[in-house]
């Protein structure tokens, strides 16, 4: 499991916003993929996305690391942010935007209000 745990810490310390999900974000493959890669994409976040569908030490491998145990999980700027249920919560309560501008990550904050707006 070292290869696949180095390789998770190589991808989100080279990419300032990951998303280990099923399936892509053009494509997810799962509905909690899918709401968490729309909110991202929405939002006009720029992100990585890690498909733990294609290898299963990835797979396994991000559970171990996060010690969280559901699919997808996001990583902002190296650390483990939350899976669908958390980031669904923060993106409504406006924590999410704060945790962006605080690690200065571009996002469109009217498509962020729309959300709010729309989910009120």
């Amino acid at each position: 499991m070292s290869d696949a745990n180095s390789q998770i810490k190589n991808t989100i310390s080279n990419s300032d916003v990951v998303l280990f999900m099923k399936g892509t974000k053009e494509m997810p493959q799962c509905g909690f993929s899918s709401r968490v890669a729309g909110v991202l994409n929405y939002m006009g976040i720029e992100y990585s996305d890690v498909n733990v569908l294609a290898d299963e030490a990835i797979r396994q491998g991000i559970k171990d690391f996060s010690d969280w145990p559901t699919i997808p999980q996001l990583y902002v700027k190296g650390e483990f942010v939350g899976g669908c249920d958390i980031i669904t919560e923060m993106t409504l309560s406006g924590e999410l935007d704060t945790l962006l501008e605080e690690n200065g990550v571009q996002f469109d904050k009217d498509a962020a209000d729309k959300i709010r707006e729309a989910n009120g």
